[in-house]
């Protein structure tokens, strides 16, 4: 936890540069949809929305148009509303294309064929890629993990949840192993 705590303050720093700097009357610098999008960055790039995020992340997911592309190039633009997101190279779109998009449930979900079924694949999306490996965001123990290969249903797990849903998914393996090694010497005994 401690490691986490020093990442976020350390990557962050562009935007705590910025906001140190705003003059004492900070209330009229920062107003609006300025103060929103410089929440949002703090907010989106951590894995855990405390209270205060709450309306910014409101502003910034109720942006949405007919066109996902769109909806991504308007959130883009909310974010640069922020005076730090020029100090940070492709961060806002980082954010845009990733976050609320490569959660756990979201990988699970959306890595599947267009029916539902199928092996989830153990490849990110390049978005989320992006998004995760970004050197401001931090996810810490919401990290996405995968267990497994997609050839034996495998599947996406939060950092915290790894080593639990490792360890369940190797009994599982080793139990249909043994279930097969069963079935072949039944049939070869006949």
């Amino acid at each position: 936890m401690k490691k986490i705590k020093i990442f976020l303050t350390t990557s962050l720093l562009a935007v705590s540069a910025f906001i140190m700097s705003v003059p004492a009357n900070a209330e009229d610098v920062l107003t609006g949809d300025t103060r929103l999008a410089c929440e949002a960055l703090l907010c989106l790039a951590s894995g855990t929305h405390p209270n205060e995020c709450v309306p910014s992340l409101s502003r910034y997911f109720s942006i949405s148009y007919k066109k996902w592309n769109d909806t991504i190039n308007g959130r883009i633009n909310f974010l640069n509303l922020c005076p730090t997101s020029s100090q940070m190279p492709g961060f806002a779109n980082a954010l845009a294309n990733g976050a609320g998009r490569c959660d756990v449930a979201s990988l699970n979900r959306s890595r599947m064929n267009i029916l539902g079924v199928g092996p989830i694949s153990n490849q990110l999306p390049s978005y989320c890629a992006a998004y995760i490996g970004h050197e401001y965001v931090n996810l810490g123990e919401l990290t996405p993990k995968y267990v497994g290969t997609p050839e034996r249903d495998g599947y996406w797990v939060t950092a915290a949840e790894y080593d639990t849903a490792l360890a369940a998914y190797n009994a599982r393996i080793e139990a249909e192993e043994a279930e097969e090694a069963q079935k072949r010497l039944q049939s070869s005994a006949y």
